[in-house]
């Protein structure tokens, strides 16, 4: 019985590979076929979802026809596209095996550094993949290290500047969010709501073989602001910040104004300086109602029960 039970702790961990897909016909079955290799090579059972996210070109297609050669794929098709985080949540609530492993679909993350990342997995609750080398031109990069930043606000862990797309956790993580509904979402912040076990390894970083980037330098920075405004008070805490510096300097002012009346007898020249004043005002007062309206959008996008995600079809049941 004992033998038995050391056999059975010490065989591999099931594994579970999430894909979202938009627009990559071309790599989709050299991706397949590298995953196939390295994970049958650990002996352990595994599968892969391949979430089409509303491509447009004939990605479907590709996967309906790799399920056919793969048993163990299995392709999910979105109405629309709702995002990266969307359709990876779909896939993570979709998995049956122990462990999730989330990685893009162009080959820039090879499926060889798999084993890397849960190797580290038994030390931790969350292994990101953390390049050694970025392949992004500058634009892109600058837009990543203000996600980045914006996501170790939210998360407040140093482990946020080494997120990656590249991740590997356990299963058991999505119970502390299986019914989040909100249209806007952030994986990395839903994952520490239910652990702070998080770390990180280096692995290769190749180049994109096919197509190019659908995430824009406008699309990250999007994605930064969804984050600071969903998961975070600190724009508000922000605007509150602003609105007493502001009230102080207006206070300042008419300090200055009445002692000046009182001392030299003569006011301050009028126009420039009263209309100059209004303008400073009126922009921190519409940068604050922005904000605040930021939240109330997301309000009423959940008020409205926007869904997450939709799923139109899949390739077996």
């Amino acid at each position: 019985m004992t033998s038995g039970g050391t056999a059975q702790s010490s065989s591999p961990e099931r594994v579970s590979v999430v894909i979202p897909v938009y627009n990559s016909e071309g790599g989709l079955g050299d991706l397949v076929r590298e995953l196939t290799d390295v994970l049958r090579s650990r002996g352990a059972g595994f599968e892969m979802l391949l979430i089409d996210d509303g491509s447009r070109d004939g990605s479907w297609a590709a996967i309906v026809s790799l399920a056919r050669d793969y048993p163990e794929l299995k392709g999910i098709r979105l109405m629309r596209n709702f995002g990266q985080h969307n359709a990876i949540l779909c896939g993570v609530r979709e998995a049956k095996h122990e462990i999730v492993v989330t990685m893009d679909d162009d080959l820039q993350h090879p499926p060889r550094e798999i084993p890397h990342l849960l190797a580290a997995l038994h030390e931790a609750d969350v292994v990101y993949g953390t390049p050694r080398e970025e392949r992004h031109d500058m634009w892109r990069a600058l837009a990543s290290q203000v996600t980045k930043r914006a996501l170790q606000s939210v998360m407040g862990a140093e482990t946020a500047r080494k997120v990656s797309a590249f991740r590997a956790f356990r299963t058991s993580l999505r119970r502390a969010f299986q019914d989040y509904r909100s249209p806007f979402l952030s994986l990395d912040v839903l994952l520490t709501w239910t652990t702070t076990r998080f770390t990180s390894v280096e692995v290769e970083h190749r180049e994109r073989r096919y197509g190019r980037s659908n995430y824009t330098f406008r699309k990250l920075v999007s994605h930064a602001v969804n984050m600071m405004t969903g998961f975070s008070v600190l724009p508000l805490q922000l605007a509150s910040l602003t609105g007493f510096l502001f009230t102080l300097f207006g206070v300042g002012v008419l300090i200055y104004v009445v002692g000046r009346y009182l001392i030299q007898g003569t006011s301050v020249p009028g126009f420039p300086f009263l209309a100059s004043l209004i303008a400073i005002f009126s922009g921190a007062q519409l940068f604050a109602i922005g904000i605040i309206g930021e939240y109330l959008a997301r309000m009423h996008f959940r008020m409205m029960e926007r869904p997450t995600y939709a799923v139109a079809e899949t390739t077996r049941s």
